[in-house]
């Protein structure tokens, strides 16, 4: 059963992906990720916008930025991490989750930008969510959804300011 889940951003470029990778950020935090790594450029207005979140929504994921992808995957690897890569290139998630979900520890790359063959190949799994071109938030979410089986969307998040209390019509938000 996994317990650990990182998510490795794989390229950023401030100007560009500034919004793409913040709903990334924000993605991996409300399906169950424990922290996103970021390979590219430090944008503090990223950190900004999570550390935010996490103040007023609860503690979920943080963020960090790295400068070299390899070493991060090489990293994880030495910590005992199997490395997931989401691409429409990869085997079927239908075909893999159940073997993925059995590790204690995944590192689950997404790209943003054209991915190295290389990444390919040190990947453990390359496993896609469609064979059809699509965004990496979206492989993201729904290859965290299965392989936790939807047990992430109940997830309570400690010492939040802010919470929805679900209704039929309208929305009603409790603050603290």
């Amino acid at each position: 059963m996994v317990k650990e889940i990182i998510v490795l951003r794989y390229g950023h470029r401030p100007v560009r992906d500034y919004r793409v990778t913040s709903h990334c950020c924000l993605v991996a935090r409300a399906f169950g990720a424990d922290k996103v790594e970021v390979i590219g450029e430090k944008d503090e207005s990223i950190e900004n916008t999570v550390n935010t979140m996490n103040k007023q929504w609860g503690k979920g994921a943080g963020v960090e930025f790295f400068d070299s992808w390899r070493k991060r995957i090489t990293h994880y690897k030495k910590k005992g991490f199997t490395s997931v890569h989401l691409t429409m290139y990869g085997l079927p998630v239908q075909e893999t989750e159940q073997a993925i979900r059995k590790f204690n520890k995944l590192l689950v790359i997404i790209g943003s930008q054209k991915v190295e063959k290389e990444v390919y190949e040190m990947a453990d799994y390359n496993v896609s969510v469609t064979l059809q071109p699509h965004s990496e938030i979206a492989a993201m979410a729904v290859f965290l959804d299965r392989l936790q089986e939807g047990k992430e969307l109940a997830k309570k998040f400690g010492g939040a300011k802010i919470s929805i209390e679900p209704v039929a019509k309208g929305k009603k938000v409790n603050k603290k």
